[in-house]
């Protein structure tokens, strides 16, 4: 299982200590998703040597846009293994489920965001996968937990539905913020998962990782169709 993080400068702690505290909890790695405008410097070769946890290399492009999300989308899709898109708006979703280079569409249902039947099916056509961001639910109160859950209740009946990809996340900002698939699995009991519905969603960041990685290969020429030496 893995856990999508956003590391100094734009979260709270280094990708070293996201990723020791990650390990702690029984990730087997951690995806670095800053944003564009913030991405970290770290050795990730020295991480993964000490504490033993995988380290991908990604990125969440957010954008005014779809234009301006679109250029950003094409630069980083050469050197960044998992390519995000920052939802939270209808415009943007809408983009992100629409392209086959974009991996993830995170957190859609925040601000004014949603996600409707045919976000769903184009998510689904273009395997983008649509994540579950727990935040809300672990760190909001009152009112705005109580609509967390209502989105992501809303969002697990559609993506259940057109059997969407998906991804879970905490979304964390900082190692204090980090939780243990046992905790994510309690809140996926709240919106109606079972706890292999959300094992699967934490597993599917490292898969699409090695997807990823394996695509960039030199044997790789396109899917099902691999260079072999003689």
């Amino acid at each position: 299982m893995y856990e999508a993080v956003h590391a100094r400068p734009d979260g709270d702690s280094t990708a070293a200590r996201l990723a020791l505290t990650a390990g702690e909890y029984g990730y087997d790695g951690v995806v670095l998703r800053n944003h564009g405008d913030a991405l970290p410097e770290y050795d990730r070769e020295a991480i993964v040597e000490k504490y033993g946890v995988d380290v991908v290399d990604g990125v969440e492009v957010r954008a005014e846009d779809p234009s301006r999300a679109s250029g950003f989308v094409g630069n980083h899709r050469a050197d960044r293994t998992v390519v995000a898109v920052h939802g939270g708006t209808v415009s943007m979703n809408r983009f992100a489920v629409e392209q086959p280079p974009v991996d993830v569409l995170a957190h859609p249902m925040t601000g004014d965001g949603d996600v409707n039947h045919v976000m769903a099916k184009a998510a689904a056509e273009n395997s983008v996968h649509v994540e579950f961001a727990f935040g809300r639910v672990l760190r909001a109160d009152g009112g705005v937990r109580v609509q967390a859950i209502r989105d992501l209740r809303k969002l697990r009946e559609i993506v259940a539905a057109y059997d969407v990809p998906y991804v879970v996340s905490a979304d964390a900002t900082s190692h204090l913020q980090l939780r243990a698939p046992r905790e994510l699995l309690a809140i996926g009991e709240v919106l109606g998962f079972d706890a292999e519905q959300v094992r699967t969603g934490l597993a599917a960041w490292g898969d699409i990782a090695e997807r990823n990685r394996d695509r960039t290969g030199e044997e790789y020429i396109e899917p099902g169709v691999r260079r072999e030496d003689r």
